[in-house]
């Protein structure tokens, strides 16, 4: 069975409308309105609903950039958040950048329920939790607050040090900054012989390390994967797989990880979507996750 899920209870975040490849949503007061290329359909709200409730809008000059603009001076240009479920709560500092992402991807909001409850339930004291592609570490925060010790891999500077001002507001401290090429790392973690209870991957489509190192997901993934399974602990795990890519199905992801992984326990593969309140859904990538507790 392919599952469909949906965050239920942020508080902080809420998709209000999406269509005509736009998404409206709130983010704490602020209600945004940014392009969307999965939205082919139509909104559901008119224009005017839409206009009427817009603070800030991202209007795109290329494929990849473009700008925000306000319906007042007044509103910031960074803001933040707070996410909590019933283990754990974290801040987060959202701001406008010119890729038209703010700093976090609310359909996650899923996973990271799944973080922090394998991490409670693991009988491990402080289980080892490894985050690659980590962007700004909401993930590595959720495990860090569930008490795992936390890696935080990402091959971007700025989004790791934006991930260290997020540790800072949930008044967090000792997750392990890496700044590389997730790839290279985990064959240097092989080499070493180092085991993690938890890994996360959330790869993008395309990407860059830190050296110029290309990243293509289908490319890749493959050997990420065959890589990656041997750094998980034997007795106690989980694995999280996420990709937002138009070309991937969740059965790519659960042949992925079957394949890597022949010995899978508990797997659950399917869809992230968020839920507009006007009654329309958004898909947003697919994830396969799996776990194991020990005897």
């Amino acid at each position: 069975m392919i599952s469909l899920l949906t965050p239920t209870h942020w508080k902080d975040y809420e998709l209000i409308d999406c269509g005509d490849f736009e998404k409206l949503e709130r983010f704490g007061n602020l209600i945004l309105c940014r392009p969307e290329p999965q939205a082919v359909w139509k909104k559901m709200m008119s224009e005017q609903e839409w206009k009427k409730l817009t603070h800030i809008r991202f209007k795109g000059r290329s494929a990849t950039t473009g700008e925000w603009t306000k319906t007042s001076a007044h509103l910031p240009d960074r803001w933040n958040v707070n996410y909590k479920n019933d283990e754990v709560s974290i801040n987060l500092r959202l701001g406008l950048t010119s890729f038209k992402h703010v700093g976090v991807f609310p359909e996650q909001a899923v996973n990271w329920d799944y973080i922090s409850s394998c991490v409670k339930k693991f009988k491990t004291p402080t289980p080892k939790v490894l985050n690659l592609f980590a962007y700004t570490g909401a993930a590595s925060l959720i495990a860090k607050a569930a008490g795992a010790d936390t890696t935080h891999v990402d091959s971007i500077k700025q989004v790791v040090n934006w991930a260290n001002e997020n540790q800072e507001l949930s008044n967090l401290k000792d997750v392990r900054w890496v700044v590389e090429d997730a790839l290279k790392f985990v064959k240097r973690e092989l080499k070493r012989g180092k085991k993690y209870n938890g890994i996360i991957l959330d790869p993008p489509a395309f990407g860059h390390g830190p050296n110029g190192e290309k990243w293509k997901l289908e490319d890749h993934i493959q050997e990420m994967m065959q890589d990656v399974v041997q750094l998980l602990d034997e007795e106690e795990h989980f694995l999280i797989l996420n990709t937002y890519s138009l070309g991937f199905s969740s059965v790519i992801v659960e042949n992925l990880i079957k394949t890597s992984f022949p010995q899978v326990q508990n797997l659950e593969t399917g869809e992230l979507f968020l839920q507009a309140t006007s009654g329309i859904k958004l898909p947003l990538g697919v994830f396969g996750k799996f776990n194991h507790f020990g005897k």
